[in-house]
């Protein structure tokens, strides 16, 4: 199941996820799988480390309860995130999120993107997500997967925007200044708009005051000053009538549910796809067991859990 989520992970982080976010987030947890992006060769290094966020779902207990601070409320845009570098002033190197760590060096491509001069001295590295109209199929993987273009002049043509949510180092007593000096810069801010016109899986919730935010300090992976909060998506339930074995246009063989049919949204549903034998292994399904349903981006039938 490891190999099986690092192999999710890195799909996820390419623009080509292969299991929903749902079902990620509920495998990870249950098999202590917390590996942030992946490793690859031919990278370079952050100027900051690129943390993700500890995610709460609607009903978990809030990490900021009893804190007597400020708390900002922006969108979480469902995109590709990336760091920005400037040196004096002038955009050097912008790199994907990678494994946080180390990214992919695709400064030609984001310079088309963000203001390539700024009036600040110093190194400094700004972040954002890099993010596609939701109107558009698959906006959240054409947004990753674009960043892996190899033609600039194709990338031009795609209709991409990078939104800012943070700088570092920073200077100011408070986020929200950072961000609003990011805008007078030139930059699109998480800030600045709702940006409903994009892809969003949740909201952000940060504590303002930045030395009280890097004073909390953070985990391996996550700061624990901001959180991603998401409301889960309410599936409907169904019984597992069979499993078939399905044979694709590459060769792989892959389990596929048949479900006693049942109305998701506007369409009804009687298959779901299972991915691999350790997929259902680790939900402990059995034939005739009952089991909630979802349909992934509202498109793609998953099951999520067994009931």
């Amino acid at each position: 199941m490891k190999e099986f989520l690092e192999k999710a992970s890195r799909a996820y982080y390419e623009g080509n996820p292969i299991i929903s976010d749902e079902e990620f987030d509920e495998l990870a947890k249950r098999h202590q799988f917390d590996s942030v992006g992946y490793s690859s060769d031919f990278k370079f290094s952050h100027l900051y480390q690129m943390y993700s966020l500890q995610k709460v779902y609607e009903g978990d207990k809030n990490p900021f309860q009893g804190l007597l601070n400020t708390i900002l409320v922006s969108p979480k845009l469902d995109g590709a995130a990336i760091s920005i570098r400037y040196s004096d002033g002038n955009l050097v190197l912008a790199l994907t999120r990678g494994d946080g760590k180390k990214g992919i060096d695709i400064t030609e491509k984001i310079a088309t993107l963000v203001p390539n001069i700024i009036s600040r001295s110093g190194e400094i590295q700004i972040t954002g997500e890099v993010v596609c109209p939701k109107d558009i199929p698959n906006a959240r993987n054409l947004a990753s997967g674009s960043l892996n273009l190899k033609d600039l002049n194709e990338f031009k043509t795609r209709p991409l925007t990078f939104v800012a949510y943070d700088i570092q180092p920073k200077r100011r007593d408070y986020w929200y200044q950072d961000i609003e000096w990011l805008q007078g810069q030139g930059f699109n801010t998480v800030l600045s708009s709702d940006w409903s016109e994009f892809p969003q899986d949740g909201q952000v919730f940060r504590i303002d005051r930045n030395e009280k935010y890097e004073e909390l300090g953070y985990t391996a992976h996550h700061p624990r000053g901001a959180y991603a909060y998401k409301v889960r998506q309410k599936g409907v339930i169904t019984k597992l009538l069979d499993v078939v074995w399905k044979v694709g246009k590459s060769g792989v063989v892959s389990p596929v549910a048949i479900l006693e049919p049942v109305v998701i949204g506007e369409a009804t549903v009687s298959r779901a796809t299972l991915h691999n034998i350790a997929y259902i292994e680790s939900l402990g399904l059995e034939i005739g067991c009952n089991v909630e349903v979802i349909r992934s981006g509202e498109i793609i039938p998953r099951i999520v859990r067994k009931i």
